[in-house]
């Protein structure tokens, strides 16, 4: 049953107003990039730990002139607890009574209360700044846009880029950096971000693995089985681990059902795909459909990525070219969103663009002769099908460029290719 404040209590709202304004005066907050537009009100969603609460941070320091114009409310404070949707007004009074003017709100982790969505319409509708984060299990963006009808832009926010990651390690690349002993360091993060992916603590953490397995567990009880009341927990768990087994593989639901039931648990196809939409809409992981087929044949075959290569990284042993194409799936859903294929027909590539003429294959070593030859002959066949004159092939740390029948061939390591966005 839900606790409602009492009078008094709107002197403690008064405290965490104040004690959080001090805060953001000595907060040091390295930037990150993200669009924001002057007028709009946001609600940021994403993967458990990806820095949502942290892009309040930089909104704050970046955006706001005078500190007491912030009201911030985490409500995941304890001295919050009980809090309910009725009491949320006076969140409101409380500053009114501290300054008597307008303040701008960043609400984070307000999924905790009930029927937020109604309070967060009203400020929006009387002219507020708003600003609000959550965690993704409860704040799926689906949700979010039906109930507050477009009042506010649903922003997701993403792992960090490897410019960014480089960033939080204190990196600042100089102009021709690679002719210089920053390529060294540079390229001892390179492997540390492929192995360890881009949530943004992971760069302070020594034991990294640990980290990123805590998070899988919160994501796994807190953001899956408690929310959607999963009770054949052994099927999910096999489930994600064979979808991270089959990243770089196309795959279809009969297989993962197959293979689950290999294990003598039974699960149907329309459990499979609940699971698997509850895995996306929790933005664990994403997926991308065949260019080349037909509409509606398009849901039966995919591939699927993870939204973090640390992540990822937990189900495999030795698997660079896994990892590898899973951080360039990243970086292009960064720079295209949701305009990306895998293009089978015959030959296979592993990411077309349409709109971008973009076709990519990706290689972690193309040193032997059989691999070059194939990878190849897969980009020329599909660059003939539809009328491209230039492509890819993303590697490890291997670049050429070759022209083969008028056409031309990019090979380049993923660090540059990243650093050239």
């Amino acid at each position: 049953m839900e606790k409602h404040i009492i009078p008094q209590s709107k002197d403690n709202i008064k405290n965490i107003i104040i004690q959080n304004q001090q805060r953001f005066k000595e907060l040091n907050i390295i930037s990150r990039s993200v669009e924001i537009e002057n007028n709009g009100n946001y609600v940021f969603v994403g993967l458990r730990r990806v820095g949502k609460t942290y892009l309040l941070y930089q909104i704050i320091k970046e955006n706001v002139n005078n500190i007491e114009d912030v009201l911030f409310i985490n409500f995941e404070d304890e001295r919050l607890i009980g809090y309910g949707y009725q009491d949320l007004n006076l969140l409101l009074e409380a500053y009114s009574e501290l300054y008597k003017k307008k303040p701008i709100l960043f609400l984070d982790e307000i999924q905790n209360i009930e029927n937020w969505e109604k309070f967060v319409r009203r400020l929006c509708d009387n002219d507020y700044k708003v600003f609000v984060s959550g965690s993704n299990a409860k704040m799926l963006s689906s949700d979010i846009s039906t109930t507050l009808g477009g009042r506010l832009f649903i922003k997701t926010i993403s792992p960090l880029s490897f410019l960014e990651f480089l960033k939080f390690n204190n990196l600042k690349l100089k102009q021709n950096f690679e002719y210089t002993d920053q390529l060294f360091l540079m390229k001892e993060h390179y492997a540390e971000y492929i192995k360890f992916g881009g949530l943004p603590e992971v760069v302070r953490f020594k034991n990294k693995r640990e980290y990123l397995s805590n998070i899988y567990q919160k994501l796994l009880y807190g953001d899956l089985i408690a929310r959607f009341n999963i009770s054949n927990q052994m099927a999910v768990k096999l489930l994600v681990k064979k979808l991270a087994e089959s990243v770089n593989n196309e795959t279809s639901i009969n297989r993962i059902k197959n293979i689950i039931k290999s294990a003598n648990i039974q699960i149907g196809n329309n459990t499979l795909f609940e699971y698997i939409s509850h895995l996306k809409s929790s933005f664990i992981i994403h997926d991308i459909q065949n260019y080349t087929n037909k509409i509606v044949d398009r849901e039966l075959k995919k591939k699927y990525y993870f939204a973090d290569t640390g992540l990822l990284s937990l189900f495999l042993i030795d698997q660079n070219s896994k990892l590898l194409e899973n951080l360039v799936f990243l970086e292009l859903k960064r720079r295209s969103q949701d305009d990306i294929f895998y293009y089978k027909r015959n030959i296979e590539v592993d990411f077309y663009v349409p709109n971008q003429g973009l076709m990519i294959q990706v290689s972690y070593d193309i040193s032997d002769i059989e691999t070059r030859k194939r990878e190849f002959k897969a980009l020329i066949k599909a660059m003939d099908a539809e009328g491209l004159d230039s492509a890819m092939i993303i590697t490890y740390d291997y670049a050429e460029v070759v022209e083969i029948k008028g056409k031309k061939i990019e090979v380049i390591p993923a660090w540059k290719w990243m650093l050239n966005n």
